[in-house]
C-alpha cells in the first residue's frame, strides 16, 4: 500500500461516505411510500417534498457496519475493509484492515477533531476538524460526514430555496446553489436519496455520491452499496463500498490511542 494512502482514505470518509446488515439481506423493491404524510397541494412543493424526505431519514443512536472497499487514488487502486462505528452526533470510529484482516490504520472523527493512527508507517495524524478544509469546502461539517455514512441527505441541502423537478418513475430532483456550491439531490419514490452531487467550479471541487442496492436493516431501509467520486483540484479519489454487515442501536466501544513510539505524520 503506497505511502499516505491510508491518510487519504480518511479524506474520502470526511468529504463524503457506510452501512451493511448482517449478511446478505433481501433487496428492497423501491416504490412510492404511502406511509409518508404529504402536505396539501397549497403548500410550497419544495417544502412538502423536503418534509417527506426528512420523515424518511434513518434515525439511530449508534451504528456499526463493515464494508469491503475498492479505493482508487489518482488511478492507483487498493482493496481494504472498513469497520465503522458511529455514536450519533458525537463520533465516528473507523478500523481499516487489509489482507488477512490485519489492521493497518484506525481513525476517530468528532465534531471538533480528526485523528488517524497509521500502523504500517508508525505515524499519526491529530488535527482539528477544520483540517478537512484542505480537501473540501467549508460547508462540510461533522454532520455532513455522518449523514452520508448512513444514507441520509446532507442537512443543509434540504432548504426551502431548493428547486423541485419531477422526473420519470416517481423520482424528484432537489437542486440549488448553497454558498457557491451547485447541488443536486435525486430522490426516489420512497423518499430515499439515490444520488448526491456537489460542485464548486471556482474552487475546483466536486463530489458525486451514488446510493444503490437498498436493503432492510433492522427496521430501516439503507443502501448496501455506495460509490463516491471526489475531485479536489488535481486530486481524484474514487471509492466503491459494499456492505455485508450492519447493526443499529447496540452498545459499542470506540477504542483509540496513539502509541508512544509513533511520530506525527508529515
Amino acid at each position: 500500500m503506497r505511502k499516505n494512502i491510508l491518510n487519504k482514505l480518511l479524506i474520502v470518509l470526511s468529504v463524503a461516505a457506510l452501512f451493511g446488515c448482517k449478511a446478505k439481506k433481501q433487496l428492497v423493491v423501491r416504490k412510492a411510500d404511502s406511509t409518508v404524510t404529504v402536505a396539501p397541494t397549497t403548500v410550497n412543493p419544495a417544502l412538502a417534498k423536503i418534509a417527506a424526505v426528512k420523515e424518511k431519514q434513518v434515525v439511530f443512536n449508534t451504528f456499526s457496519g463493515r464494508a469491503k472497499t475498492k479505493l482508487s487514488i489518482d488511478g492507483k487502486s487498493n482493496d481494504v475493509t472498513l469497520n465503522i462505528r458511529i455514536q450519533h452526533t458525537k463520533k465516528i470510529w473507523v478500523s481499516i484492515t487489509a489482507i488477512l484482516g490485519v489492521e493497518v490504520a484506525r481513525a476517530l472523527i468528532t465534531p471538533d477533531s480528526i485523528m488517524v493512527v497509521n500502523r504500517l508507517q508508525g505515524v499519526y495524524l491529530k488535527k482539528p476538524f477544520s483540517y478537512i478544509y484542505n480537501y473540501a469546502s467549508r460547508q462540510v461539517n461533522y454532520q455532513t460526514v455522518e449523514s452520508l455514512l448512513v444514507g441520509n441527505p446532507i442537512p443543509e441541502l434540504l432548504n426551502s430555496n431548493s428547486k423541485v423537478t419531477t422526473g420519470a418513475n416517481g423520482n424528484t430532483t432537489l437542486s440549488g446553489n448553497l454558498q457557491n456550491i451547485i447541488y443536486s439531490l435525486l430522490i426516489g419514490p420512497d423518499y430515499k436519496v439515490t444520488q448526491t452531487s456537489l460542485n464548486n467550479a471556482t474552487a475546483g471541487q466536486s463530489l458525486q455520491v451514488s446510493n444503490s442496492q437498498f436493503i432492510q436493516a433492522d427496521s430501516r431501509v439503507i443502501p448496501s452499496q455506495i460509490n463516491i467520486a471526489s475531485t479536489v483540484r488535481n486530486k481524484n479519489i474514487q471509492a466503491e463500498l459494499q456492505y455485508n454487515r450492519t447493526e443499529f442501536n447496540q452498545p459499542l466501544e470506540y477504542p483509540f490511542s496513539i502509541p508512544d513510539r509513533f511520530s506525527p505524520a508529515n
